[in-house]
């Protein structure tokens, strides 16, 4: 199995959502869970029953150093 597959065999409902400290107060905002290796789980807080997105260790870390240079 490769390692994005295998993202999508993990149980969530124990998973520990976390927002962001400077999300509004009409709480529109993302949620992020920690997954094994560094992967995340994220997910849109207005549907938290929607099937989260799952990205690998590499792709956060990818994505963190994009918006850390502004390029998101």
């Amino acid at each position: 199995m490769n390692p994005k597959s295998e993202l999508y065999t993990y149980d969530l409902s124990e998973a520990i959502w976390r927002k962001a400290s400077a999300s509004g107060a009409e709480h529109d905002c993302v949620e992020v869970a920690q997954l094994p290796g560094g992967a995340r789980a994220v997910r849109d807080s207005k549907n938290p029953s929607r099937e989260p997105l799952r990205f690998t260790a590499s792709e956060w870390a990818a994505f963190q150093e994009g918006v850390i240079a502004g390029e998101l």
